[in-house]
């Protein structure tokens, strides 16, 4: 073919869905070409076979809270509420170096483990009002070269509940936040839960902003902002802007309501975010035996065509005692809770945390193919299925064309 000369070559890639291995060529911050590369390169890596792939993508996260697990009294519980309470204190200590300290210590975790693109939801209360915004804004300035990240205005306190907190909102959307978030199940009584997603429209609608909500994180099946959240988007016409994290209580319907829910949610073109790893710890709390799961029903969301992702959710904070912002440990554990076992279903996990989170975060259209961005990851494996079960090395991290890490363990019997 003759002289190809490229930025960046990747030699020998084992691409998913693909079975002879190929090239990766990259000029600048694109992939020009995927296939047999001859000629120079400015660098080469040779994958020698190793898994590659689009990056990973995180696309619910909750950066301004993470790494503070040891410093915060434990959650006796382990429930959502007594969670929410620990954070109060903590956050009337916020200080933005603070945040910027301790988001950035996930992001550079995030990146080793190849997962250069995020979507963090900050609160936005009266407790630490603009503080967690800031912080991240700095996080995000400081650490541009690791991570892409999109920021949510998070109302955890509530809208209705807590005061001063919609004029907050506003500030927060001015300030820079991208997403316009909610959590209406927390508002009290109950019955304000719609009004506090129409103030959440409102909002998204003043800064043509997509909205991403916690909704119904609860055992309980009586909490159903689900069904409202996606007749609410049709009638706003913001189909494909909206995003329903956690929705726990959807497991806990009747069917026959839950497969209606469904059926809307696909109608508003909702995509729905799953949060296992923190939601089979805070939930069934109060069920004997069998404890429920409170992860949502994922299979079933699947098989009616909504688009479904996971994420990290929470590292070493009052929800979540664990936690190393690894997309592919998330996946394991997104797998067994969903009882997603089969290699169609392995490979579906994998696309989840790829393909569907770039849907989610409306990136879909630069991603993943020749002509998109370069933002690749080299995994130390010959398999999806692998890649799931073994957490192995993420060997490179490619980000706009440039190599952002290398992972390398060293493993030998003695």
């Amino acid at each position: 073919m003759g002289s190809y000369k490229v930025d960046l070559l990747i030699k020998n890639a084992r691409i998913v869905g693909r079975k002879a291995l190929k090239d990766i060529g990259i000029e600048g911050e694109r992939i020009v070409k995927i296939g047999k590369i001859r000629g120079r390169a400015r660098r080469m890596i040779n994958a020698k076979g190793m898994l590659t792939s689009p990056v990973f993508i995180d696309p619910h996260i909750h950066l301004d809270k993470c790494m503070i697990g040891d410093e915060v009294r434990p959650n006796i519980s382990g429930t959502l509420q007594e969670a929410i309470e620990i954070i109060w204190e903590r956050k009337r200590r916020y200080t933005v170096p603070d945040i910027v300290r301790r988001a950035g210590e996930v992001m550079q975790m995030a990146a080793l483990n190849g997962t250069p693109r995020m979507r963090t939801h900050v609160d936005v209360d009266t407790i630490s009002e603009l503080k967690p915004l800031k912080g991240l804004l700095e996080a995000r300035r400081k650490f541009k070269h690791l991570m892409d990240i999109q920021i949510v205005a998070f109302p955890q306190e509530g809208i209705l509940r807590d005061p001063g907190t919609e004029e907050l909102l506003y500030k927060a959307m001015e300030l820079g936040a991208d997403l316009v978030g909610g959590m209406p199940h927390h508002e009290r009584p109950y019955s304000k839960a719609k009004p506090h997603i129409d103030i959440c429209f409102e909002v998204a609608k003043r800064f043509d902003a997509d909205i991403d909500m916690h909704v119904d994180e609860t055992d309980d099946p009586r909490s159903r902002s689900l069904e409202y959240l996606a007749e609410k988007t049709v009638a706003e016409e913001y189909q494909g802007r909206v995003t329903a994290g956690h929705t726990c209580a959807l497991a806990a319907y009747p069917d026959d309501y839950a497969r209606k829910v469904i059926r809307k949610v696909k109608q508003a073109n909702i995509n729905m975010i799953t949060n296992p790893v923190t939601n089979l710890v805070i939930q069934g709390r109060g069920d004997k035996q069998p404890v429920r799961r409170g992860i949502t029903r994922v299979k079933e969301l699947l098989a009616a065509g909504v688009n479904v992702t996971f994420g990290q959710d929470c590292v070493n904070d009052a929800f979540y005692p664990f936690g190393r912002a690894d997309m592919l440990e998330v996946a394991n554990i997104t797998a067994h809770a969903a009882h997603l076992s089969t290699l169609d279903e392995i490979r579906t996990v994998f696309r989840m945390m790829t393909y569907n989170a770039a849907r989610t975060l409306g990136v879909l259209h630069d991603y993943g193919a020749v002509g998109k961005r370069a933002d690749l990851v080299v995994i130390d494996a010959v398999s999806v299925k692998d890649a799931i079960r073994m957490q192995p090395d993420r060997r490179w991290v490619i980000k706009g064309g440039k190599i952002i890490a290398e992972s390398r363990s060293i493993q030998r019997l003695v």
